[in-house]
């Protein structure tokens, strides 16, 4: 037979399920939205985790929108400018410098005006 600490535990995360469920589906870890406080890219809705400098805080912010200041994609998951939305790309000058240091910056540009 099942000891009374066994059934407890199991009754315990019987009832935890699912407040752990609705409190990732809500957005504590993942899936957060525009504003909130995020240390990776994978984290946010919009898929940009940006910071406005090396000691600030970062928070979820969409991606940058044609003609706005862009970063290409970076292994960090951390931007000082977000990468440019889907259909877009960003049209900057890249070297190891600038991807080390993420001040690699350019402007987003449609992938169709870019080839002309």
């Amino acid at each position: 037979m099942a000891s009374t600490l066994q059934i407890g535990l199991l009754l315990s995360l019987a009832l935890l399920a699912p407040a752990l469920a609705a409190s990732l589906e809500r957005g504590l870890i993942f899936n957060l939205d525009t504003g909130e406080l995020c240390l990776q890219s994978a984290q946010c809705k919009s898929g940009c985790c940006q910071r406005d400098s090396g000691l600030s805080l970062a928070r979820c912010v969409p991606k940058a929108a044609e003609l706005q200041d862009c970063s290409p994609k970076s292994l960090y998951g951390v931007y000082y400018k977000c990468p440019c939305e889907s259909g877009l790309t960003c049209d900057a000058d890249r070297s190891i410098v600038g991807s080390i240091t993420n001040s690699d910056f350019g402007i987003c540009r449609d992938k169709n005006d870019v080839a002309r």
